[in-house]
């Protein structure tokens, strides 16, 4: 097959899955996790959290052969009450520490009404969204905080990068309208979004970056230079930093200079620290009241007035929701230099190169 007249081809979700779940087999992942961390990597990719999804395996399969990251964790509870856990994630996958952490607040919430989890000597899991609405099945609510796996955000008026874009999500059950489900940095951009500025020859808009002297940086090849921007602000470091302080700090993990750049340094345990909070809508009068109560206002500020020049009002998790839809379908738009590059990691592991489809034309 030709890809040469098109940058992206589509792949679909079970051939991605099968893909990621064979490459980490093969660098020692038993086959039940390898199988937890592709479908949720897959997932990623599907739900369009591109940044997140099978980009992210060249970068793991290195981790884990430099031993930065163990293939057969003893994940662990060592701190327990009634409504509170510490998952001590012995330096496995993210995905399968974050993944066991939710469980044990689904369980817990079902008993307590709400529950924390957080974890230590985690590492990076992919999107914040996808641990967020694990509790959706179950009628409850997900509330989820991760620092960072790289420092790329001072405190305001500072110049020393001692905190990430330590990541929120909320999501929401519904009844018929999509679940509300936010997830969101707390710097302006993603520092992946900067590098794939770098890697198309594109400009980085006002605000996502500023120097060392204040001043707008758009350069994303001088990104080294400066500092990502808060959201809002000294509101955002503000946010920042409480995020931090809750994910990482009260369990133990990798907060400020302690943090590892998991870019650049591939044989240090990072350390990650992550949190879920559920909540059991049963103990709050039921979740078909709540459910019910939420289509309504989902469907009020998406019949309100808008603006000249406004098509729709969006809310939170509907545009993801969509391309999870339409990607289930067609297939997950990749770009072709990414596929070059898995189909040089499976030759190097060898493995069967990603099975696609036909090519598409990349969106204007």
């Amino acid at each position: 097959m030709s890809t040469s007249a098109s940058s992206e081809i589509r792949v679909q979700g079970e051939n991605l899955r099968r893909f990621i779940a064979a490459a980490l087999g093969r660098v020692g992942l038993p086959d039940a996790d390898a199988a937890t961390v592709a479908r949720l990597m897959a997932e990623a990719d599907l739900q369009g959290s591109d940044g997140h999804g099978v980009i992210r395996l060249p970068q793991y399969i290195q981790r884990i052969e430099c031993g930065g990251i163990k293939q057969r964790p003893g994940i662990r509870v060592v701190q327990e009450r009634a409504a509170m856990a510490v998952v001590d994630g012995d330096n496995g996958m993210g995905h399968l520490v974050v993944s066991r952490a939710v469980d044990i607040a689904i369980d817990k919430a079902r008993q307590a009404g709400v529950a924390w989890v957080g974890t230590r000597n985690s590492n990076h899991a992919g999107p914040a969204s996808l641990y967020a609405r694990m509790p959706l099945q179950h009628d409850m609510v997900g509330l989820y905080f991760a620092v960072g796996n790289a420092n790329h955000l001072p405190p305001w008026g500072g110049m020393d990068m001692l905190l990430s874009t330590n990541p929120i999500a909320a999501a929401f059950p519904t009844a018929e309208e999509p679940p509300v489900v936010l997830d969101m940095a707390t710097t302006v951009a993603a520092y992946g979004k900067v590098k794939a500025k770098a890697k198309r020859g594109e400009p980085m808009p006002e605000g996502w970056m500023i120097d060392r002297q204040g001043q707008p940086l758009t350069d994303p090849n001088r990104a080294s230079e400066g500092f990502l921007m808060p959201i809002g602000g000294h509101k955002g470091y503000g946010l920042a930093l409480m995020v931090g302080l809750l994910a990482g700090t009260l369990q133990g993990a990798a907060m400020g200079r302690d943090v590892v750049d998991f870019n650049t340094d591939h044989r240090t345990p990072t350390n990650t620290g992550q949190a879920i909070l559920v909540i059991d809508l049963a103990a709050f009068g039921g979740a078909a009241p709540f459910k019910a109560a939420v289509d309504a206002l989902v469907r009020d500020i998406r019949g309100s007035e808008r603006l000249p020049g406004v098509e729709r009002i969006w809310l939170p998790g509907e545009q993801s929701h969509g391309k999870r839809r339409a990607y289930a379908e067609s297939g997950v738009p990749l770009p072709l230099a990414l596929v070059e590059d898995l189909d040089r990691l499976a030759a190097r592991l060898a493995i069967r190169p990603l099975a696609r489809s036909e090519p598409v034309a990349a969106p204007a």
